[in-house]
């Protein structure tokens, strides 16, 4: 670069983004530099010429408008900026995004296939504390669809069920660090079955994917002595929700009788009046 276009360049990052959403003539004057100078250094760049620059960066705002960091701001400026919930949030944030950024849809909508078989029973487990996770995935799959079981992380629990795996059943487990010996026995135990195991873990990768015949990775650091579930119950509700539509005349049918019998058994409060 020439010194005047070192100078405008500095200028630039001094003043990013706004300093590139005026005119050139605008840049030129706030750089000290001459207009060509402006042009020139867009060239370098890569971009034809200033219309070009300009065009990447209103790109690039735009996205950045789009992602759910922008939006968390919104709700979180009333905290300090080192405030545990903006550092919570902006983990959390960062943790799905990555999280989606990695999923390969091909896969993840073989599993859904997987899930949706109505030939195919759907067991689920988790360890100490993502059971919760499958227990959230099989009360809300026994709406969607029959023939969906929870294994309790017990094992004198497994054998019954395990006689009544059939292969090309389906088993749903989560394992993220620090992962547990039961969960990968029964992987192991279910996979001889040839039950088709679906795996959602960290990144770092639970040893029960060596059964696995697909598997999910989700982000789980935040700045917290625990890690952070949010991704994967993210993973878990739009699979659930590719279900619900793969299903979709089944599952619709089947929801109209369950609110038939809960409204038979007055299972929720009615409105008052």
């Amino acid at each position: 670069m020439t010194r005047a276009e070192k100078q405008l360049a500095s200028h630039i990052l001094r003043h990013y983004p706004v300093a590139l959403l005026g005119s050139v003539t605008q840049l030129a004057k706030a750089a000290e530099v001459s207009s060509p100078t402006v042009v020139r250094l867009a060239q370098k760049m890569g971009f034809g010429g200033y219309p070009g620059l300009q065009a990447a960066v209103k790109e690039e705002l735009e996205a950045r408008l789009e992602s759910p960091l922008a939006k968390h701001d919104r709700w979180a400026e009333a905290a300090p900026e080192a405030h545990i919930l903006n550092r919570f949030a902006d983990a959390v944030l960062s943790n799905l995004q990555a999280t989606l950024k990695q999923i390969d849809h091909a896969e993840f909508d073989a599993i859904a296939r997987l899930l949706a078989d109505p030939n195919r029973k759907v067991f689920a487990t988790g360890g100490r504390i993502t059971m919760a996770m499958a227990e959230y995935f099989v009360t809300h799959m026994k709406v969607i669809r029959p023939e969906v079981e929870l294994l309790a992380p017990v094992s004198n629990a497994w054998p019954p069920a395990l006689i009544e795996m059939r292969r090309g059943d389906v088993l749903l487990a989560f394992d993220i660090r620090r992962y547990e010996n039961n969960v990968l026995q029964l992987v192991e135990m279910a996979a001889e079955q040839g039950a088709e195991v679906v795996l959602i873990t960290d990144p770092w990768v639970s040893p029960a994917a060596t059964h696995a015949r697909y598997r999910l990775s989700a982000q789980v650091e935040v700045p917290s002595a625990w890690d952070s579930t949010v991704a994967i119950q993210v993973l878990v509700e739009t699979l659930m929700a590719a279900v619900q539509s793969l299903t979709w005349e089944q599952t619709a049918a089947r929801m109209k009788r369950l609110e038939e019998l809960y409204a038979r058994a007055r299972f929720f409060r009615g409105r008052k009046g």
